[in-house]
């Protein structure tokens, strides 16, 4: 069997997420204010749902195939 040679594109998801440094960009961004960076995370969210309400309402079931997405994540991660 020949070796497979690893692709950017198509690494694991674990190594291609630093969740560190994501963590600490957002620290960074808010000057150390974990506080605040926890609240411009739960706005975005917030935003984030809005947005997916609107996409839902306004995309046929047709052009999905009958598939919709989910307001909130399974507890499998």
């Amino acid at each position: 069997m020949a070796e497979t040679q690893e692709n950017d594109d198509v690494r694991p998801l674990e190594t291609r997420l630093d969740t560190m440094t994501a963590i600490d960009e957002a620290l960074a961004w808010h000057d150390g204010d974990a506080r605040a960076a926890i609240a411009t995370l739960i706005a975005d969210c917030a935003y984030l749902r809005w947005q997916l309400d609107i996409a839902t309402r306004a995309t046929g079931v047709g052009f999905t195939r009958g598939w919709r997405p989910q307001g909130e994540r399974p507890d499998i991660l």
